[in-house]
């Protein structure tokens, strides 16, 4: 299959006053749409700097992110805004919902900001399909950590993207909701066919996906498949 994101190149550097903080170095990869691919490192390695700048999220400093034939670096902010919400679904360490916004009403935003018809059914299809069709009404402080992960499961595949970027899904979460929330983000996923990258400290999450990246000093030190 075609290659869904392409890095050639791409360093990040941070600017503050006269000190110059380079996180990322010289990082090149591709990866094939369709396909599940992890990011690990140690903290500070850079793995989420790059995820960042693979979404659209951040800029690089130098080099180029192409994701799904668009060269993000010529893009403005509307562009990239754009972009993001066409093709991109995200999901958060801290889930990320928006607090005045019930389960449903935030999983309906992606597919509204497409000017989609019919976002409410859509949306209460998702809810069902993480096992929270009767926590629509809901507000996020109504729910635990474990359902409102859900919830932005749900929202992240709402508008069917062509990419997914997780990170650290299951970081806030204890370890029974988190292998419930891994196998939800799995399955969805397959359902989908959707290209999933994630950053992780949990190894035994990343050994679940195709290919292992690891990331060191914010260069790649090693690049493997699983199976």
């Amino acid at each position: 299959m075609a290659n869904i994101l392409h890095l050639h190149q791409v360093g990040k550097v941070y600017r503050s006053g006269n000190r110059h903080l380079k996180v990322l170095d010289d990082v090149n990869f591709s990866v094939e749409a369709g396909s599940t691919l992890s990011i690990v490192g140690p903290s500070g390695s850079g793995k989420t700097t790059l995820l960042g700048l693979c979404a659209g999220l951040d800029r690089a400093s130098s080099g180029q992110v192409e994701l799904n034939g668009i060269r993000l670096n010529d893009l403005n902010e509307d562009q990239l805004a754009d972009v993001r919400n066409r093709h991109i679904g995200f999901i958060f360490q801290n889930f990320q919902l928006m607090p005045t916004l019930t389960a449903l009403e935030n999983v309906m935003v992606p597919l509204e900001l497409r000017g989609e018809k019919n976002v409410r059914t859509g949306a209460l299809d998702l809810l069902d399909k993480v096992g929270l069709a009767d926590r629509g009404h809901h507000y996020p402080t109504q729910l635990s950590g474990g359902e409102q992960q859900r919830v932005s499961l749900a929202r992240a595949f709402s508008n069917r993207p062509q990419i997914l970027f997780a990170d650290e899904p299951t970081g806030n979460l204890d370890a029974e909701t988190g292998v419930m929330v891994e196998k939800l983000l799995f399955d969805l996923n397959k359902e989908s066919g959707t290209t999933l990258i994630l950053v992780t400290h949990n190894l035994e999450l990343a050994a679940k996906t195709q290919r292992i990246i690891r990331i060191k000093g914010g260069k790649i030190f090693s690049d493997t498949l699983t199976a």
